[in-house]
């Protein structure tokens, strides 16, 4: 994997994250308290994914 491809997975989850963050906040404020789970699982899972990504894009960064 490549530095643009980590880059680009970052990205990705960054807008996944903001989207499921609105997401969360409809769902609190509309009492749909099932979905409020379903969606911070979703953000948790995608910040985890960002956090290895950003790991592996350092590890490329500052091999040489």
């Amino acid at each position: 994997m490549g530095k643009k491809a980590c880059w680009s997975i970052i990205i990705l989850t960054i807008i996944v994250n903001v989207v499921m963050v609105q997401w969360t906040v409809e769902a609190h404020y509309g009492r749909e308290y099932g979905d409020i789970l379903i969606y911070s699982g979703v953000s948790i899972v995608s910040a985890f994914i960002a956090l290895l990504t950003y790991m592996q894009w350092r590890k490329l960064e500052y091999k040489e």
